[in-house]
């Protein structure tokens, strides 16, 4: 809370709290002169009880000020901000703004510029920001009670009883309302026979709410003959008890035949609507996992039958102690596919063997080609990090299939560290353009379009690829920042 009261307000804000500032001393000093001036008349009031007697009118003030800096400096950021737990306190200041306004406390006319002005915060509000929801549905029924208030009892030619209606009974209904929709429900949601549940509690929350509302308007009876205009924001129950009684009848049936229905309905409206949401990311989570899963299924026979063309051609052109070599590095790699390829995430060295195992398959076809240089820079790795499988082969295998040319002089360099928690992946080769006659000419390649679709699925904001190439070189820089196994 602190960080929030350490908002400093800027340009039109700026304007507009020096403008309320202004408004309420000016308000206040004009009111102490008005008082002044009445009771100068009544000589037998010396200055020590005319300074008692406004001492009410500076408290009034002094709220009021109280309650727009807290709508300034708490209100107005924790609405705006991302933090959940921001506008924790924003019942407790509304609930006391609504008890000062119904006592008079409040000015009625500075109340209903208060109340416009969480309005505003209302519909400036952080829409994203689902944990204040109820703080914002708060705000919004408190302000908007204020302005009803406030128009019936100056504005609208409505009956007297019409005036204690809104200002008792409608504010006890937005309290019940909040309760059964945020508390109640959800509440009656896990029981056995939630109907019944929920309308005797609610029955029962009527009968106490009406309990209150009499108890309440007992408090601002008078015994006066004929009613009364309103004293601020405060209606006061004149005449016999007929008035109280219907105020507290209507409460009743307000709460049993209004609140109860409408707080369900809102409850199961929201309900469907979040289960909705839910649905569509299940949807949504499902078909990332297809499209990964084809990802794999593309991926590895692809590397397996270049591999098995790879040995075959080395096959025949030398000794079979080579072949039985690479016959080796194709077992390892053959297993690695059915025992781990499977899997989410591996051990970063597993797959690191696996780039080494690919790498020296490769190198026995060209091992008497002088003018291809292949450099290796992998770093040896014994640590806990884990990685999705099949991330880094992708980028080598496409290094051999377009940077090597028998006839030419080519070269790759693979380069390979780790810091800490970072990976450092980077691939240089040559571009050789094929001839018509090559078998791989007219393959697209499907490892690269593959590989950038898994980092965007699987580390979304944790990784940077970038890809360069001009007529005689393919560069590409991957940085991938991993998880250690040990911490999850």
């Amino acid at each position: 809370m602190s960080r929030v009261l350490n908002t400093k307000l800027k340009g039109y804000a700026l304007i507009e709290f020096w403008v309320m500032t202004c408004c309420i001393i000016g308000a206040y000093l004009l009111s102490l002169l008005s008082f002044v001036d009445v009771i100068n008349g009544q000589q037998h009031l010396n200055t020590r009880e005319i300074g008692l007697r406004s001492v009410p009118l500076l408290f009034s003030y002094l709220i009021v000020f109280i309650f727009y800096l807290s709508i300034c400096f708490y209100l107005s950021p924790a609405f705006e901000s991302d933090n959940e737990a921001a506008a924790k306190s924003t019942p407790i200041i509304l609930f006391f703004m609504g008890i000062c306004y119904l006592a008079g406390v409040i000015n009625m006319y500075f109340a209903v510029l208060l109340a416009l002005k969480i309005l505003s915060l209302f519909f400036k509000r952080n829409t994203d920001n689902k944990g204040n929801n109820l703080h914002y549905e708060i705000a919004l029924l408190v302000a908007s009670w204020i302005l009803l208030s406030f128009i019936t009892t100056l504005y609208l030619p409505v009956p007297f009883l019409f005036g204690c209606y809104v200002n008792f009974d409608v504010l006890m209904g937005i309290l019940v309302y909040l309760y059964a929709v945020n508390f109640l429900c959800p509440h009656a949601a896990v029981k056995k026979r939630p109907g019944v549940y929920y309308w005797g509690y609610m029955f029962l929350l009527a009968i106490l709410s009406t309990i209150v509302i009499y108890l309440t308007c007992l408090c601002f009876k008078t015994n006066a003959s004929i009613n009364s205009k309103p004293i601020g924001a405060l209606y006061i129950i004149m005449g016999t008890d007929e008035n109280v009684e219907t105020i507290t009848i209507l409460n009743f049936f307000t709460q049993l035949l209004i609140i109860a229905p409408l707080a369900r309905a809102v409850y199961k409206s929201r309900t469907t609507k979040a289960s909705e949401e839910i649905k569509t990311l299940k949807t949504e989570l499902e078909k990332s996992d297809a499209s990964l899963n084809f990802l794999k299924s593309q991926i590895n026979p692809h590397f397996l039958f270049n591999a098995l063309n790879t040995l075959y051609a080395t096959a025949l052109q030398e000794k079979a102690d080579r072949t039985s070599e690479g016959i080796q590095n194709l077992g390892d790699m053959m297993r690695f596919m059915l025992e781990e390829n499977t899997q989410d995430k591996i051990l970063l060295e597993r797959d690191i063997d696996y780039l080494r195992n690919y790498i020296l398959l490769q190198k026995l076809r060209i091992e008497n080609s002088p003018e291809i240089v292949i450099d290796v820079q992998i770093s040896d790795y014994k640590g806990e990090l884990m990685i999705a499988p099949m991330l880094l082969i992708p980028f080598v295998e496409n290094a051999f299939k377009h940077g090597i040319s028998l006839q030419n002089p080519s070269h790759i360099k693979v380069t390979l560290q780790i810091d800490q928690n970072t990976l450092y992946f980077d691939v240089h080769n040559s571009i050789h353009i094929r001839t018509e006659n090559d078998p791989e000419k007219s393959r697209s390649g499907i490892g690269l379009e593959n590989v950038k679709q898994r980092l965007v699925l699987l580390y979304p904001q944790k990784h940077d690829l970038v890809i360069h190439q001009n007529g005689k070189e393919f560069y590409i820089h991957l940085t991938l920042e991993l998880a250690d196994q040990t911490k999850n």
